[in-house]
C-alpha cells in the first residue's frame, strides 16, 4: 500500500497516511478537524538498483549499469606513450 502525503490548507499541518489505491482521499485534518486536507504530489521513496531485469534489460550503452559495477575506465586511464617506444595497446 502506498503512503500518501496530505497538507491542511487551514492550519498547514502535514500528515502521512497509508492507504489502498482504491481508498478515497482524506478530507478532515487530524490536527484542527477542518475539512481542508489536500493530497500532495510527491516522489516515490525508493529506487530500484542492482543487477536485476529492471537494471539491465531496457538500457543500452553506458546507462546499462547504474550500480557502478564494470563501468568503463575514463580516457585518462589509457596507457601513456613514451617518445622512444611508442604506445602500448
Amino acid at each position: 500500500m502506498p503512503i500518501y502525503e496530505y497538507q491542511c490548507q487551514a492550519c498547514g499541518h502535514e500528515h502521512e497516511a497509508l492507504q489502498k489505491l482504491s481508498d478515497s482521499p482524506l478530507i478532515h485534518c487530524p490536527a484542527c478537524t477542518q475539512p481542508e486536507l489536500k493530497k500532495k504530489i510527491s516522489a516515490a521513496g525508493f529506487r530500484l538498483k542492482g543487477g536485476g531485469w529492471y537494471e539491465t534489460d531496457f538500457k543500452s550503452g553506458a546507462k546499462k549499469n547504474v550500480a557502478g559495477e564494470n563501468t568503463p575506465k575514463p580516457a585518462s586511464a589509457a596507457p601513456a606513450c613514451s617518445k622512444a617506444g611508442g604506445c602500448d595497446k
